[in-house]
């Protein structure tokens, strides 16, 4: 384990030993292929995990089935309060497990900080959910009949979580089936396996707490072979995945072969369209964090700014001083706005596609490149990249994890710029900067924005998980976190009750004896 800083925060929670490898889950130690956990930070090796071969993965989901039929019976309100404890846990556990998060992921220390939070603002929703898990009354065409629907929990849900969100993503989708009477198998990105195995020690204690059986909560790690366990195994009859389209495509069609249900969250190519009347100072701000924070790593990152011509110059010269502004560094240092991304493949990709797109005809406004020197021995640092461009071109049509912004300009009426916008295959996020009435509530019309997620003098990234999160086209259709996204981790039933002394029959068929 690396002495290059102090890592107390590993012992915390319950890493400690992770040097010679580690269980996957449930307590069975696996012999399958060490995974070594390289800091993206400085490059150093936290920790190892031995990957789940398929006799640990048997054990797993026989644990997990076999847990459920004791979970289900727990009534929600108390399963609510189990999720409560979890939550509980998680602000004991804030300061280490964010540290962790901004370590081994390399987002800054505030983003870590932040993403913990955000499983501890779910849980709170989720507790609050789970005295409201409501059906509806219905009024029956036939006399003395009532119906009405109701839902019941689905049964082992299998999570694949990205390395971008390497513990939020996984609480948006557990605590929701948690308290749906749902028990949970989640493989969490092979380049963030700790921080998989930290929450899964912080929830073991609260299980263990409440004499509840430790298959409620279950853990994997590995590669997509290991991801193919759960999405052709039929005993899981929901996969929530997250994670680019190419991976998408691979487990909507697995699983749906199977007839089992897919939430996926997949790939963005945000854009944020700033008009004549917007504020730009609100503007830049917007552009700047969306663009910049996570280095670039979220699917909500801004990818495209659609700027109307009068302003497009003055856009541009503010931005180029703003990203002149950005510190650069080790995450876990406060006074440092990016981090690095997370290996030295996401670099060879962002290097590529700025040579792709001045091959285009990309015109760089700021200079991208990988940072050397003292504080970026892990060749994982580089710099935010300003490239103008046009809708049209293949690398602005493609998402790039990587800090690269898009400069594209237009002119004439607000259709034009919306016509831009959704003219990429992906739809998660999208935004829109005016002071105009008119051109807001255009943006979020029928004729608008065709995302999942649109805002107005907001940027695309930082969403609330009181509203349900996820968007259209390539990014999947997948909804998680608020609203009513709870309703994917139940099946639905419609129940009929015939309290007369009579049976009428459908389409007004008789029997005659």
């Amino acid at each position: 384990m690396t002495e290059t800083m102090n890592l107390h925060f590993l012992e915390e929670l319950g890493l400690k030993e992770l040097n010679n490898g580690t269980s996957t889950g449930l307590n069975n130690f696996s012999n399958g292929e060490v995974i070594e956990s390289y800091s993206p930070v400085d490059g150093k090796l936290i920790g190892k995990v031995k990957a789940t071969t398929q006799k640990d993965y048997n054990k797993v989901i026989s644990e997990a089935t076999k847990a459920f039929k004791e979970w289900r019976h727990v009534p929600a309100p108390k399963r609510g309060e189990i999720v409560r404890q979890f939550g509980e846990k998680l602000r004991k556990y804030k300061e280490p497990l964010g540290k962790l998060v901004s370590y081994e992921m390399g987002k800054s220390l505030q983003e870590g900080y932040g993403e913990v939070q955000e499983m501890i603002d779910i849980c709170d929703f989720a507790v609050g959910l789970s005295r409201q898990l409501n059906g509806a009354t219905l009024h029956s065409e036939r006399p003395l009949h009532r119906m009405y629907d109701q839902y019941h929990p689905l049964g082992v849900v299998g999570i694949i979580s990205a390395f971008n969100f390497p513990v939020a993503v996984w609480a948006w989708n557990t605590a929701l089936a948690w308290i749906c009477g749902d028990v949970c198998i989640w493989k969490p990105s092979e380049k963030a396996p700790l921080c998989g195995v930290a929450c899964q020690n912080i929830m073991a204690e609260v299980l263990k707490e409440n004499d509840l059986p430790e298959g409620i909560c279950g853990l994997i790690n590995g590669d997509y072979k290991v991801g193919e366990m759960m999405t052709t195994d039929t005993k899981i009859p929901l996969i929530s995945a997250t994670g680019s389209t190419r991976m998408g495509r691979i487990v909507g069609a697995t699983v749906a072969q199977r007839f089992g249900k897919s939430l996926l969250e997949l790939g963005g190519n945000n854009a944020i369209i700033i008009t004549p009347s917007a504020d730009l100072e609100m503007t830049i701000v917007g552009a700047l964090f969306g663009a910049v924070g996570t280095a670039g790593q979220r699917c909500t990152s801004t990818r495209r700014l659609i700027i109307h011509e009068d302003v497009y110059d003055t856009v541009k010269e503010k931005l180029a001083a703003a990203y002149g502004q950005i510190k650069i560094g080790n995450p876990l240092d406060e006074k440092n706005h990016m981090g690095p991304v997370i290996d030295h493949d996401s670099v060879n990709t962002y290097l590529a596609a700025i040579e792709k797109a001045k091959a285009e005809g990309g015109k760089v406004v700021v200079e991208g490149g990988v940072l050397e020197g003292e504080g970026y021995e892990s060749g994982c640092y580089v710099k935010p990249c300003i490239i103008e461009a046009k809708n049209e071109m293949e690398i602005v049509q493609s998402e790039t994890f990587a800090p690269i912004l898009y400069l594209l300009k237009y002119s004439g009426g607000l259709e034009n710029a919306i016509e831009q916008q959704n003219g990429v295959a992906q739809g998660l996020s999208s935004a829109i900067m005016t002071n105009n009435m008119r051109e807001s509530e255009m943006f979020l019309s029928y004729q608008g924005s065709d995302c999942g997620i649109a805002n107005v003098n907001i940027g695309t990234s930082g969403a609330e998980i009181g509203g349900a999160f996820g968007g259209e086209k390539e990014t999947g259709g997948g909804r998680e976190s608020g609203s009513d996204a709870w309703k994917i981790y139940m099946r639905r039933q419609t129940n009929t009750i015939n309290y007369s002394t009579e049976l009428p029959l459908a389409q007004g068929i008789k029997f005659e004896f």
